[in-house]
């Protein structure tokens, strides 16, 4: 039995394994490559540093709309954190479809977003619009600029494409077959082994459940 990170970014679990399906994660495993675009500035330097930083990880390269590299029934627990939001809803029924195929009966699936809810309280406190539909980032500037048009075509947006709070989440695994679904306090979980996990990851902005797949 094996615990899953998907869509580590930068912050994989030491015995864990880690995946993410970042167009960077693509180039570190091509020798110069990344280098070369660096300096032609297609990369950015956070896309730059993310390569270099991958290599060191061993963070594995893995699109779960599509399919992990993992055999059903082999995970005993589910992680991501702040991937879900970056999906659209054919991308998230995929995600939590193939999710359900990999994670062993009554294992624990977690998963991170933002939380509108917050995000509205905090609309509602401060009546700035500006700020709240910066903070959503559902929305990105469009490419001027021969490098930014050709970065586009090679990474996509990385924009936001759905948000969630806790109850719409849980709707969302219980729509999947998933049980149990519920908001879970920071730094708790039903994860009987979390090891290095952290579990107040990105705690300001984020809302957390965790749910079941039923037993066989």
């Amino acid at each position: 039995m094996v615990r899953i990170n998907i869509g580590c970014g930068q912050t994989p679990t030491d015995g864990w394994k880690n995946f993410d399906n970042s167009f960077s994660l693509r180039l570190s495993r091509i020798p110069l490559i990344p280098d070369l675009l660096h300096r032609l500035r297609f990369l950015d330097s956070s896309q730059y540093q993310f390569i270099k930083f991958a290599r060191e990880h061993d963070i594995e390269y893995g699109d779960a709309t599509k399919g992990l590299p993992l055999t059903n029934e082999s995970c005993e627990a589910i992680y991501s954190s702040h991937m879900l939001e970056h999906l659209d809803r054919n991308g998230a029924d995929k995600f939590l479809k193939e999710a359900y195929r990999i994670l062993r009966p009554n294992g624990i699936i977690r998963i991170a977003v933002p939380d509108i809810r917050k995000q509205i309280e905090q609309y509602n406190e401060s009546g700035d619009a500006d700020a709240f539909v910066e903070a959503t980032h559902m929305c990105v500037p469009r490419p001027t600029s021969l490098a930014q048009k050709v970065r586009l075509l090679l990474v996509g947006t990385r924009h936001h494409q759905w948000m969630y709070d806790g109850y719409s989440l849980s709707r969302l695994l219980h729509k999947h077959g998933f049980i149990e679904a519920e908001v879970m306090p920071p730094r708790k979980t039903k994860f009987s082994e979390p090891g290095s996990l952290d579990l107040q990851e990105r705690l300001s902005e984020s809302v957390y459940v965790e749910a079941r797949k039923p037993s066989a």
